[in-house]
């Protein structure tokens, strides 16, 4: 007696479906570490932003949705306070915050840097915006943006006196790719600039016009 084998076929499809699914769903969710950069899958524009927790300089544990929800925000990720090129895009986000702030945002900039580390960095680079600590890259993973350092580029940094262990206080050698969001009170992504050469960061000039545009769709 010949059997019939579409009934099994379509399950196999039906099932492999929803293994792709869930998988998507899961990067999505943020449980994944790209191996490399350019491999990150960041959240898009239209998403809302994950619920997670981060720590204030005094290492507070604070709820990044509701430093949000207080006034539409700029949303840094950098890579930390070693990162001399991180250091000159914070600086020039100090020359663009009373422009931002008398728009009505609020400049929340996050990376793995441990609270100490970012008290040291508002304090020797006199900046007047809200840093913020993700050493256990919770959030940056939720947003997609998270990726492990390779051993020989780990090393290198080393040779270089560049202290990523000793900023997050950690051992993962996790980083985020740096990037730029502007989100509105409800935790909606509502601009994104995500560049996995860590080299190119978004400009002032461009960063403010994006707010400017997202106030003028807003009304």
């Amino acid at each position: 007696m010949r059997h019939n084998s579409k009934p099994f076929t379509y399950m196999a499809v039906i099932l492999t479906a929803v293994l792709l699914m869930t998988v998507t769903a899961s990067l999505k969710a943020g449980d994944r570490i790209a191996n490399r950069a350019d491999e990150i899958q960041p959240l898009l524009i239209g998403d809302n932003v994950p619920n997670t927790m981060v720590k204030n300089i005094e290492g507070q544990d604070v709820r990044l949705l509701d430093l949000i929800k207080r006034k539409p925000s700029v949303v840094i990720f950098y890579r930390g306070g070693w990162c001399p090129y991180c250091n000159v895009h914070l600086k020039q986000l100090q020359d663009i915050e009373q422009k931002l702030v008398d728009l009505g945002f609020q400049i929340l900039a996050i990376s793995a840097d441990r609270p100490q580390k970012l008290r040291e960095t508002l304090h020797t680079k006199d900046l007047n915006y809200t840093l913020l600590s993700d050493s256990k890259m919770f959030t940056t993973k939720a947003f997609g943006l998270c990726f492990k350092l390779d051993e020989k580029t780990f090393q290198a940094y080393e040779e270089h006196n560049l202290d990523i262990e000793g900023y997050s206080g950690e051992t993962h050698h996790l980083l985020p790719v740096p990037s730029a969001f502007i989100i509105d009170t409800d935790g909606k992504i509502r601009f994104k600039y995500v560049n996995p050469d860590y080299k190119v960061r978004i400009s002032s000039k461009v960063l403010l016009a994006a707010a400017e545009s997202f106030l003028d769709n807003k009304e």
